[in-house]
């Protein structure tokens, strides 16, 4: 019995519609801020581990 492929361009028509879509009510973050938070956090963490060791 032969198998139908003609589904994968009806599901992937659902995600391009989906990230097409701009949403503009969401906060804007650049990519360097996040990164610069990342690695904020991390220092704080590894200065908190070293003055205060368990």
């Amino acid at each position: 019995m032969a198998k139908k492929n003609d589904t994968g361009f009806q599901s992937s028509a659902g995600l391009m519609r989906y990230f097409d879509t701009e949403d503009d009510k969401g906060i804007k973050i650049s990519p360097r801020t996040v990164i610069g938070i990342a690695i904020a956090v991390v220092v704080v963490v590894l200065l908190a581990n070293t003055l205060f060791p368990l």
